[in-house]
């Protein structure tokens, strides 16, 4: 009976010329059978016992949050209530979030969640935010979301590598200078050396982040490192636009 009625239903839809199109594919039938519960939901399969070797998956949506763009325009009533905060997305790409799509903010592969509490009817103050995950970052010399935050504002970072002369402390040359973005703030600088246990510094005299480069030392006091190639990373703060 139920098999019936989805094709004279799907039947009139195409009489009148409106077009649908399917959001959701289960593999298996779908009940209402969840009254007096919390669950909106329920994809838990009861003969797990007879058929333990097949797991079952919940398959996200995979998204590409550097173009994602939201449709607002359901805002406006009941349709979309919760003003998208909370919903989650698979993105499977890396870089910024699209401008005007709420905070702008830098996003790798993984699970992501909006989020946009107490901001009714709009999505300016809203940002994507990384789920859990491996905890592991590894810092490249793009710009990589750590996590930490500091105040509230997310902290990057970046590595890099110099070499000194033994005799200045300004380095001689930088390989792939590790530059913040001018409304950034630096945070910390750690200095090393790969296949050693040398860690010189967590600071520099000074930095310059139009260039990069910077002095050794701490910020009381200038060092002139020995002769030699040192790895750095720096992490700092900044001002999405």
């Amino acid at each position: 009976m139920k098999n019936i009625l989805l094709k004279i239903t799907a039947g009139v839809l195409l009489f009148l010329g409106i077009s649908t199109s399917a959001q959701i594919t289960t593999n298996g039938n779908t009940t209402s059978a969840l009254a007096d519960t919390n669950l909106f939901m329920d994809a838990t399969k009861f003969e797990e016992t007879a058929n333990a070797s097949y797991g079952k998956a919940l398959g996200f949506p995979r998204t590409n949050l550097t173009t994602f763009t939201f449709n607002t325009e359901p805002m406006d009533n009941l349709v979309i209530n919760s003003d998208f905060d909370g919903i989650v997305v698979y993105n499977n790409a890396t870089g910024n979030t699209a401008t005007g799509q709420g905070v702008v903010v830098s996003v790798v592969p993984g699970f992501y969640y909006f989020s946009n509490p107490g901001n009714p009817g709009n999505i300016t103050s809203g940002r994507w935010i990384p789920m859990g995950g491996d905890p592991r970052v590894n810092i490249a010399s793009a710009e990589t979301p750590t996590n930490t935050s500091v105040n509230g504002n997310q902290v990057y970072a970046k590595r890099g590598t110099f070499q000194t002369s033994g005799s200045s402390t300004t380095p001689t040359s930088f390989s792939n200078a590790a530059i913040i973005p001018t409304a950034g703030s630096l945070y910390r600088i750690t200095i090393y050396q790969s296949g050693t246990n040398n860690v010189y510094a967590n600071s520099v005299y000074s930095y310059n982040n139009t260039n990069g480069s910077f002095v050794t030392g701490a910020p009381s006091m200038s060092v002139v490192y020995p002769a030699g190639t040192y790895n750095y990373t720096i992490e700092y703060t900044k001002t999405n636009n």
